[in-house]
C-alpha cells in the first residue's frame, strides 16, 4: 500500500485547498495518472498517482486545507497492475491528461475543463465567446441548450434561501459560492496591504499624442521585423524603469527599521484571470528592448490566462503596472502589491480638451495614479516620480535615450 501525500510545492507555498477529486474510492488507477485537484494561493495543481493499483481510502475532501506532507489518499495495488512510478508529480492543470485528445488545443481555464468533464462534454463540442475562449457560461448555455426544460420551473441551482445573511427578511434567495484559495489570498493580501502600509496616492495625466503617432507610423514595420504589435505597456515599463533608477526609494522594501533598495528591476505586470488578479514578473526588465519587452509581456499574460504560470513567474518582482483602462476605468486608485512600496495604475485613454499655447484643443489624455508607501517614500518625491513618468511618456524617443 502507498501513501498519495502532498507534495513540495514552492518555498512560500505551506499549505493548500483540497479541489475536485477526479477518483473515487474502489477506482482502479495507473501510476501518473491525475487524482485530485489542490488549489493554492499562486497556482492550481493536479496530484497523481505514484503507483497503479486501487483508491482505497480518501483521507482529505474537497475544501479541506492540508499541509506539506499530509496524506491525501491511500492506494493498494492490484494483481496484474503493478507499475511504479515516481513520487506524486503536482503539475499545472492544462499540462494535466485533458478529457479529449483535442482539448488540449481547445482555450478554456482549468475550472471550465472541470466543468465540461463533469457533464461528459467534449470542449470541441462547445462553441467559444468572441475571443476563441470557452468560458463556464459556455458551458452552462451548452448543456442548458441540450437538456429539455422542466415542465414545473424549479429554483435555480445554487440558489437556496437565505441564512444568516444581512438581509433581516427569511426566505430570499442567495447562492453560496466558495472563495477559491486564490481569492481568499488576494482579498487577504490587499486588507494586509492597506493595513500595514501608509498608503497614498498622487494624481497626474499623460498626453499620449507622441505615443499614438508614434504607434502608428512604426506599427506595421515593428511586426513584421518582430512578430510581435507595439503595445503601450512597453512604452509605460521603460519610463517606469527610468523613474525608478533616478528615485531608487520607490523600487524598494521595508524589513523591519531597514530599507532594501533594490537595483534590479523586475517589473510586475498585472493580468485579470477568470480565477482573480494574478501580477507575473517581467524579469530584468531594463535589459530588454522594446521587442522583448512586448515579447515577455505577452507571454506571461497569455500564461496567465491558461493558468499554466510557475511559481517562479509570480515570485518577486520589484514594482508593478496595472492597467484599468482596458476594462474602462477613467481613474482608480491601485493597491500596492506588497512588499512592494509603489504601483502605477493606467486608464483609459479619452480625447479630452486641453489648454496648449493659450489654445483649447483636443488630445487623447491618460490619468496615471502612483500609489506608495508613505513611511519610506515623501510625497514630494511621489510627485516628481510621476510628473518624470509623464515627460517621458510625452516624449518618447527620450526612453530610448534613458536606456
Amino acid at each position: 500500500m502507498s501513501k498519495v501525500i502532498v507534495p513540495e510545492i514552492g518555498e512560500s507555498i505551506v499549505e493548500a485547498t483540497v479541489g475536485n477529486w477526479l477518483k473515487n474510492i474502489g477506482d482502479l488507477v495507473t501510476a501518473g495518472e491525475p487524482l485530485v485537484e489542490l488549489e493554492t494561493d499562486k497556482v492550481n495543481l493536479e496530484i497523481t498517482a505514484n503507483e497503479s493499483g486501487q483508491i482505497s481510502s480518501i483521507s482529505k475532501v474537497s475544501g479541506e486545507v492540508v499541509a506539506v506532507g499530509d496524506t491525501l489518499a491511500e492506494i493498494t495495488p492490484v494483481s496484474g497492475v503493478v507499475e511504479e512510478a515516481p513520487a506524486p508529480v503536482a503539475a499545472p492543470l492544462p499540462q494535466a491528461n485533458p478529457p479529449v485528445e483535442s482539448a488540449a488545443a481547445v482555450r478554456a481555464t482549468p475550472d471550465v475543463r472541470r466543468l465540461a468533464r463533469e457533464h461528459g462534454l467534449d470542449l470541441e463540442q462547445i462553441p467559444s465567446n468572441s475571443k476563441g475562449r470557452i468560458t463556464r457560461d459556455n458551458v452552462t448555455s451548452y448543456v442548458e441548450s441540450s437538456q429539455p426544460a422542466p415542465i414545473v420551473p424549479q429554483q435555480a441551482p445554487g440558489i437556496v434561501p437565505a441564512e444568516k445573511t444581512s438581509d433581516a427578511r427569511p426566505g430570499r434567495p442567495i447562492e453560496r459560492v466558495r472563495m477559491s484559495r486564490r481569492r481568499l489570498t488576494i482579498a487577504q493580501r490587499l486588507v494586509q496591504a492597506q493595513h500595514t502600509a501608509a498608503m497614498l496616492t498622487t494624481f497626474n495625466e499623460v498626453d499620449m499624442s507622441a505615443i499614438l503617432d508614434l504607434r502608428r507610423r512604426r506599427k506595421d514595420t515593428f511586426f513584421e521585423k518582430h512578430g510581435v504589435r507595439l503595445g503601450f505597456m512597453s512604452f509605460f515599463t521603460k519610463a517606469s524603469i527610468a523613474a525608478l533608477k533616478s528615485m531608487p526609494r520607490l523600487n524598494a522594501e521595508i524589513a523591519g527599521d531597514e530599507m532594501i533598495l533594490k537595483h534590479y528591476y523586475d517589473i510586475g505586470v498585472a493580468v485579470s484571470t477568470d480565477a482573480g488578479l494574478v501580477v507575473p514578473v517581467v524579469r530584468d526588465a531594463d535589459r530588454l528592448n522594446f521587442a522583448q519587452l512586448e515579447k515577455h509581456i505577452a507571454e506571461v499574460a497569455q500564461k496567465a490566462r491558461n493558468n499554466t504560470l510557475s511559481l517562479d513567474d509570480l515570485q518577486g518582482g520589484t514594482f508593478t503596472i496595472t492597467n484599468g483602462g482596458v476594462f474602462g476605468s477613467l481613474l482608480s486608485t491601485p493597491i500596492l502589491n506588497a512588499p512592494q512600496v509603489a504601483i502605477l495604475g493606467m486608464h483609459k485613454i479619452e480625447e479630452r480638451p486641453v489648454a496648449i499655447n493659450g489654445q483649447v484643443v483636443v488630445r487623447p489624455m491618460m490619468y496615471l495614479a502612483l500609489s506608495y508607501d508613505h513611511r519610506i517614500v515623501d510625497g514630494s518625491e511621489a510627485v516628481r516620480f510621476l510628473v518624470l513618468i509623464k515627460e517621458l511618456l510625452e516624449d518618447p524617443e527620450s526612453l530610448l535615450l534613458e536606456g
